[in-house]
């Protein structure tokens, strides 16, 4: 558990960013969409921190 809180700080903001960047590149500029996409991101780095966290902490 410990690992976890270590790595989503990492992951969760780079793949939050990620979701920012492709909802700008696609042209939605405005408030909404730009925080969908990093909550979006947000949350798929969460699961990716826990896959990760456990792959980690089984070996």
């Amino acid at each position: 558990m410990r690992l976890f809180f270590l790595l989503f700080p990492v992951i969760g903001t780079t793949l939050a960013g990620i979701g920012m960047v492709v909802a700008l590149t696609a042209g939605l500029d405005t408030t909404k969409p730009i925080v969908l996409s990093a909550a979006i991101g947000a949350v798929v780095g969460l699961v990716v921190t826990w896959m990760v966290a456990r792959k980690l902490a089984a070996n």
